[in-house]
Order: C-alpha cells, then structure tokens, then sequence
C-alpha cells in the first residue's frame, strides 16, 4: 500500500508539474476521484486497526499495572511492537490522503482552464 500511494501521488504530481503530458484532464480528474476515494477508505480501516490496537494495548498495561501479572508483558511488548508500524502507516495514509485532496485542487484548476479553451476555440 505504502509504495502504491506514493507511486501515484508523484505520478499525478509529474502531470501537475508539466513532465508529463496529460491529454484530458477531466479523465485524470475521474481517475484521482476514485483513486482517492479507495485510498481514503484504506485509511479508515487502517485507522480502526490501529485504534484497536491502542486500546488493546492500553487496557493490557492497566491489567498489567493492576494485577502485576507479569506474563503481560510479553503481550504488551507484543502489542507494541504491532501498534508502531500501525501508526507509522497510518500517519502516511493521512498525510497522503490530504495530499491528494490539494492535487484534487490544482487537476480541478486544469480543468476549469480546458473547459474555457474548448469554450474559446468553439
């Protein structure tokens, strides 16, 4: 997921930049829409897992603190080791995510502008 996301944001952002030529901007536009839309549901689901897993976390630590099993800590070292990378990849998943939604913009802006040349050379 992570390689797919910033594969396509440089991608659309070589389009918005010029390097690459884009012959319909309303095409990509549709496109960015449904690609941020299953990039978006992504991030809500990786966000619940991550939640999950805080609070999994945190109620073993209360159960650890309060019983003083200490078996426990092994799945709380467990659960940590599993909560890191869940927030590092949903910290990219949102970054990405609002990313996306400025190129959203500026696609928007090109094709405002292929609209009016359209207009003009009719």
């Amino acid at each position: 997921m992570k390689q797919r996301i910033i594969a396509y944001t440089k991608r659309i952002d070589s389009c918005i930049s010029g390097e690459t030529p884009v012959e319909n901007w309303e095409e990509l536009l549709e496109e960015h829409i449904h690609q941020l839309e299953w990039f978006q549901h992504e991030r809500i689901v990786h966000m619940f897992v991550m939640l999950t897993f805080a609070i999994m976390t945190v109620a073993t630590i209360i159960t650890e603190l309060v019983t003083e099993f200490y078996p426990l800590l092994a799945a709380i070292f467990l659960f940590m080791v599993l909560l890191v990378p869940y927030i590092k990849h949903y910290y990219l998943m949102e970054n990405k995510c609002q990313e996306m939604l400025k190129q959203y913009d500026e696609i928007w802006k090109k094709v405002k502008e292929e609209r009016r040349n359209k207009e003009a050379s009719d």
